[in-house]
């Protein structure tokens, strides 16, 4: 059997907590930032966590079922 591939761009946007959660960046914070508040760019930079409704997909996509 094959070994399994981890998706590319999948690699490069997730990490892992200490305590194995997967962290995420926010969107919208790449272009078009001169009609977003200062407030709302400092909030877009801050990491979060998956959410469970799209943790067995990310999962998936990095390989770890």
């Amino acid at each position: 059997m094959p070994k399994q591939k981890t998706n590319s761009g999948a690699k490069k946007r997730f990490r892992f907590t200490g305590t194995g959660k997967i962290k995420r960046n926010h969107a919208y914070h790449s272009h078009i930032l001169t009609k977003k508040t200062k407030k709302q760019k400092r909030n877009l930079v801050h990491t979060a966590i998956v959410d469970k409704s799209n943790l067995k997909q990310v999962r998936e996509l990095l390989c770890l079922r």
